[in-house]
Order: C-alpha cells, then sequence, then structure tokens
C-alpha cells in the first residue's frame, strides 16, 4: 500500500556538477556531472522511498526533458503517473565552486500550464488512494493562486492528509483549506503572518495562532542555523540546528518534509516527527549535489535528534 502520494505541478530535471572555480566571462569546465529527477513533490517521493516507506509521484512532464524526468524518478521511486504537457519541463542547475566550497544553484521558470493539465492532475491524483497526499514546489505559469487549496479540498473530500510546502500567495491562499502541515521557512512565515518575528516566543505565538485559527492542523517552520519548530494543537516543540557541516542545500527543505510526513504517517508524535525532519534535513545538507540523504545516516542523526527535541513551554 502506498504510504504518500505526491504531486509536483513544477518538476525540473537538476543537473549537478563541480568546476574549479566559478568566474564571468570564462567557459568554465565541469566535472562530476549528475542528473536527478528534481522539483519538491519529486524529491519528497524520493526521500520517502529511500527511508523505507512506499510513495507514488503525480507529475506535469512535457517534451523529451519531460520523458527523461519520468524515466529517472520511475527507477528512483517505482510509481511515477505523469500528465503530459504541452510545455517542456525545465531544466535547473547547481555547480559546486571548489575553490571557495560555495554552491549556485540556478532555476528556471517552468513552462506554463494549461486549465486542461491541471484538471487532468487532479483525477490523476484521485486515481492514487493514500493516506497522505503531499503537493510541493512552486506553481508553474498559467495557474491560479489557489491551485494548491483546490487540491487541498479534493483531498479533504477523499478524507487525506493535505501537506503543502510552497510559498508567497500560492501558499496564503491555501490557508484555511483543510492543511494538515505546512513548512515555510522563517521568512516565508513572517511574510505569510505580516510581521517580523525576531525570537522564539513571537514564532511561537504566531504559529500557535494560526494552528489556533484554523490555518492549518501543524506548522513545520524552519530556522536555519537555530533549527526548526512544530506547532501544533498541543504545543510547540523546537530543535536547535544538528551539528554537521553544511556543503550543500539542494533538497534539505523536501528531505525534511518528507522524513516528517512519513513519521507522522507512521504514529509519530510531534517530538519524534520534528526528530526525523531535523535529521533528515541535516543529512542533506552534509552532502553536494542533489542525492537523496542515505538512510543509515538519517537514522543515525535521529538518534541525536531526539535528544535536542524539546517542547517550549514559554
Amino acid at each position: 500500500m502506498t504510504d504518500i502520494v505526491t504531486v509536483t505541478l513544477n518538476p525540473a530535471l537538476d543537473i549537478a556538477c563541480d568546476s574549479g572555480a566559478v568566474v564571468p566571462l570564462h567557459k568554465l569546465r565541469t566535472r562530476n556531472t549528475t542528473l536527478d529527477p528534481g522539483g519538491g513533490g519529486i524529491n519528497v517521493a524520493r526521500v520517502v522511498t529511500a527511508l523505507g516507506g512506499a510513495a507514488c509521484a503525480v507529475i506535469l512532464a512535457g517534451g523529451p526533458i519531460g520523458a527523461q524526468l519520468v524515466a529517472l524518478a520511475a527507477a528512483q521511486i517505482g510509481a511515477v503517473p505523469a500528465i503530459p504537457t504541452a510545455g517542456t519541463t525545465r531544466i535547473s542547475m547547481t555547480v559546486h565552486d571548489q575553490s571557495k566550497g560555495e554552491e549556485y544553484r540556478f532555476v528556471a521558470d517552468g513552462p506554463a500550464v494549461t486549465l486542461d493539465e491541471f484538471a487532468a492532475c487532479r483525477a490523476a491524483i484521485g486515481r492514487e488512494p493514500a493516506p497522505w497526499l503531499v503537493a510541493s514546489g512552486s506553481l508553474p505559469p498559467g495557474l491560479p493562486l489557489d491551485a494548491y487549496a483546490i487540491l487541498a479540498r479534493d483531498a479533504a473530500a477523499r478524507g487525506q492528509f493535505f501537506v503543502l510546502d510552497t510559498s508567497g500567495l500560492a501558499l496564503k491562499a491555501a490557508i484555511g483549506s483543510g492543511l494538515a502541515l505546512i513548512k515555510p521557512s522563517l521568512g516565508e512565515f513572517e511574510a505569510l503572518v505580516g510581521q517580523t518575528l525576531p525570537d522564539a516566543a513571537s514564532q511561537n505565538a504566531a504559529a500557535l495562532a494560526m494552528v489556533r485559527d484554523g490555518g492549518a492542523t501543524r506548522i513545520a517552520v524552519s530556522l536555519g542555523g537555530d533549527g526548526a519548530l512544530l506547532a501544533t494543537a498541543e504545543g510547540v516543540w523546537r530543535s536547535a540546528a544538528l551539528p554537521v557541516k553544511a556543503v550543500g542545500a539542494v533538497g534539505a527543505g523536501d528531505s525534511f518534509v518528507a522524513a516528517m510526513v512519513l513519521a507522522l504517517s507512521r504514529g509519530a508524535s510531534p517530538q519524534e516527527a520534528l526528530a526525523w525532519g531535523m535529521a533528515a534535513g541535516a543529512a542533506a545538507v552534509s552532502a553536494t549535489g542533489t542525492a537523496h540523504p542515505p538512510r543509515a545516516l538519517v537514522e543515525q542523526l535521529f538518534v541525536q535528534a531526539m535528544t535536542q527535541v524539546t517542547q517550549d513551554r514559554s
């Protein structure tokens, strides 16, 4: 049985490579090139699968790049229902500058998606029953800002838990639509609530207020170097960042969401769910490129994360 279905409305073929140095005007030779299927929902499904869960990734894909993306995703996930689009799937590129140890990320907008293509996607999601549905990533051009709110209402009608990881107006439009979990960064959450949240007390209060107002059942906020928090009707749990050497940032948020949702689907407590998210996110940032974090490392970091998650009673 599938544990989690994901949807990616704006997927990408992710290219990652190394360069001796990234400098302007010069032809830059790269090495260690990898190709991976990308886009929020695909990344979540890849990590769920890597951690031993059963995932299905519904995606929109078009053109030869889309065909390559589907083949790569199917090899890693298995079930990848793909809705064909007239527009060609985008490419994103990550270049690791070895001279500085820095990472450069280039992300295209993606093709326009028609309402008919979106309707076909909604139908495909409905054919893939699972207790949890995760929508992750940006909205492609052509879709209305309430596209994720529409998917949330569809999920509610089917009795599914709906998780949303997006930002900006698309996130704002979906608040109050029956969301089981959202996962904004601190900056995204501040934009959502319309105020700066400079300390733990203000962050906790804003997250709890949104939960109690029915905006979402759970709110996980990533705090960068300060870790993350998880707010539910039961209270707020916080964790400091795990002490790993960060060498990349690609997929960290998706890994966090994947591990947290997989844990919740298995009945985890808020403390356990946050610890799994922290562990997977830390494992992701400790590697360059776009490969998913190794399960053994995530499990190792989970043990450490459990000692750092505390319920904040302030």
